[in-house]
């Protein structure tokens, strides 16, 4: 009897066994999945383009003059204040020296000059005397007529006739001033302007417009330059901005005073603002040989210049500009949705089981795309669903599947 008993329980324990064995060898193995736990943060929408810095306020240095630019007594680099450092210098141009030919050209425009000077002051003293014949035989026949001995009429004349002299001596003293102008020009025309042997050329200083520093030089060397050319450039690194191109479509949706994260310049994270997107586009081809139209937008840097010593002007830069800002909502990473049909789901992770869920969603940037529907804070979800994941499905997180 006891040995039946025995046996019985042998039965039973082995039938445990081979329940348990097959159990083992017919469980199906769980998917190793990546989880992700959906929860509230701050979400956002950049637009993301190259950029480049310049000096807000450039101050370009012109020739006042033409002439010589001698060398610059300045570098690129160098630190200038305003009406105080000498940045450029000029020497005036010197015309040439007189050939013969041109020389006794000069010398006859000379004598006929002070010939018409001459007739002019001939003509002058011939008018004096008229005016004073003129107011003598004005002042004689006003008598007369005081005595009734003359008429009106004769009268009249004779002030007509002074009234006519009185304008020929301004005549003649105008033809005076024109010929000593044109007896001035004729001298200058004979004067060499170049310096004679010892003497020193007078050089125009040109100091600094503004406080700054020297951003680049055109002219190094002495050179000719015409009044106008460009010297050099002159700008304060500390009050920098930065250009954006942008594509048209994407600047008509930039807000006002939209936010910037300024990257990929060489140091940490900076901040920026938007000032104003330029009124005039431009068409650009792109490298795939794309005809774009391009805008610029113009953004000021708000980080602190401690954080931004070695940015100077004409870097690249990376600008993220932020088109569309909300806190607190719940997003879900893009790489756990999928098309179901017409909607969209997500395998959300319920105990070891995979269920799948349809969700709405909202507005999406590269990573995130905003819950309307679907899920709850906390929730836990899977990360690029395999193929092989189906509703219900055995799974396993990847670090638990690693054996961490």
């Amino acid at each position: 009897m006891a040995q039946n008993h025995r046996n019985i329980i042998l039965a039973g324990l082995g039938a445990v066994v081979v329940a348990g064995l097959l159990y083992t060898t017919l469980r199906p193995e769980p998917i190793p999945v990546d989880l992700h736990t959906v929860a509230l943060q701050e979400f956002e929408i950049t637009v993301d383009v190259d950029g480049e810095t310049r000096v807000a306020e450039l101050y370009e240095v012109a020739a006042p003059i033409s002439g010589v630019a001698l060398r610059a007594p300045v570098e690129v680099g160098d630190a200038v204040t305003a009406g105080e450092t000498v940045v450029a210098q000029v020497e005036p141009a010197a015309s040439g020296l007189l050939d013969t030919r041109s020389r006794l050209q000069a010398e006859a425009q000379v004598r006929e000059a002070e010939a018409s000077l001459h007739v002019a002051e001939t003509d002058r003293t011939k008018g004096a005397e008229d005016l004073a014949y003129a107011q003598s035989q004005y002042d004689r026949v006003s008598q007369l007529v005081d005595r009734d001995v003359a008429s009106i009429t004769q009268l009249e004349g004779a002030h007509q006739r002074l009234a006519v002299a009185q304008a020929a001596l301004e005549a003649a003293e105008a033809r005076i001033a024109q010929a000593r102008s044109g007896l001035d020009r004729a001298r200058a025309a004979l004067v060499d302007t170049t310096t004679e042997p010892g003497s020193e050329v007078c050089c125009v200083p040109i100091l600094s417009p503004a406080d700054g520093v020297v951003l680049d030089i055109d002219t190094e060397s002495a050179r000719p330059v015409l009044v106008g050319a460009r010297l050099l450039t002159i700008g304060d690194p500390r009050n920098l901005e930065i250009v954006a191109d942008v594509l048209s479509s994407d600047a008509v949706r930039l807000p006002e005073n939209a936010d910037a994260y300024v990257e990929r310049w060489g140091g940490p994270q900076l901040t920026a603002r938007l000032l104003r997107v330029e009124p005039a586009g431009r068409t650009k081809v792109s490298a795939l040989g794309i005809e774009e139209q391009r805008v610029d937008a113009i953004f000021e840097l708000t980080s602190p210049p401690d954080m931004r010593k070695a940015l100077g002007h004409g870097f690249a830069v990376y600008l993220r500009i932020v088109e569309y800002r909300q806190e607190d909502v719940l997003v879900v990473p893009l790489s756990a949705t999928f098309r179901s049909g017409d909607d969209w789901a997500v395998f959300r992770a319920s105990g070891d089981r995979a269920e799948r869920v349809p969700v709405e969603l909202g507005r999406r940037n590269g990573r995130y795309a905003l819950v309307v529907s679907g899920l709850s804070p906390g929730d836990r979800v899977i990360e690029h669903p395999s193929e092989a994941l189906e509703d219900g499905a055995l799974i396993v997180p990847r670090t638990t599947y690693g054996g961490e």
